[in-house]
């Protein structure tokens, strides 16, 4: 009889064991999703940079053909607009902080 309380317990401790291995098994794999939705969203935001990027060049370029076609009105307006979007920059980053 003692001899199958003994083999019990290391059966208990056995599964004790493996328990706490499937669990760190299991906490392994969660950081590892973890980490690859992680590196998505970077990827994501790489892209939407480069994309950002890519529309400021057009931007610019248009800019400066527009600059060098010395279009003053619409010069004056591009100015008044960079100028009201700084102030309105300024004021509402003043507001929050």
């Amino acid at each position: 009889m003692g001899d199958a309380y003994e083999r019990e317990q290391q059966n208990n401790a056995l599964l004790n064991s493996l328990s706490s291995k499937v669990s760190a098994l299991k906490s392994v794999t969660v950081d590892i999703y973890d980490n690859a939705r992680d590196q998505e969203t970077l990827d994501h935001s790489s892209q939407v940079f480069s994309s950002l990027s890519t529309n400021l060049k057009g931007s610019a370029s248009r800019l400066t053909r527009m600059a060098r076609q010395g279009d003053t009105v619409a010069i004056m307006k591009v100015a008044g607009v960079v100028i009201a979007a700084g102030i309105a920059l300024w004021l509402f980053l003043g507001w929050i902080f």
